[in-house]
C-alpha cells in the first residue's frame, strides 16, 4: 500500500474524522468512503468498551430497502468510532454475534 493512496482519502467523513489507521484499513480492505458514510448514517449503533460500532446487517438492508435506500452492497460493513468522534477502524464482518450484549440474567439488568 502506498502512502499516496492513504493521503488521498479525505480526513473527514461527515462530522467524524478519520484516523490514519482507518484510512489505511479502508484502502487495504477496499471499503469505500460511501460505505463508511452509509454505516454511520444507516447502520445500527452499539456501544462496546467505550467505543461505538456502526454496523450494516441484513436487518438494516431489508428495513431501508422498504424505504427506498439500497444498502445491499454495504452489508457487513462495520465502523468503530471513538468517544471523541474519530473513526478508529473499518472492516467487514457478517457475524454480528460479537456485537450482542453479553450480560445475561436479572442480576445484570
Amino acid at each position: 500500500m502506498s502512502s499516496t493512496a492513504v493521503a488521498a482519502l479525505p480526513p473527514i467523513v461527515g462530522t467524524f474524522s478519520l484516523t490514519k489507521h482507518a484510512r489505511a484499513r479502508m484502502t487495504t480492505r477496499a471499503i469505500s468512503r460511501i460505505a463508511v458514510e452509509a454505516a454511520l448514517e444507516f447502520g445500527r449503533c452499539i456501544e462496546i468498551r467505550g467505543a461505538q460500532i456502526f454496523a450494516i446487517g441484513r436487518r438494516e438492508v431489508e428495513r431501508f430497502r422498504r424505504e427506498g435506500v439500497e444498502l445491499g452492497d454495504f452489508e457487513g460493513t462495520q465502523v468503530v468510532v471513538t468517544g471523541g468522534g474519530a473513526v478508529l477502524t473499518v472492516y467487514r464482518n457478517s457475524d454480528f454475534r460479537g456485537l450482542r450484549d453479553r450480560r445475561r440474567g436479572s442480576a445484570w439488568r
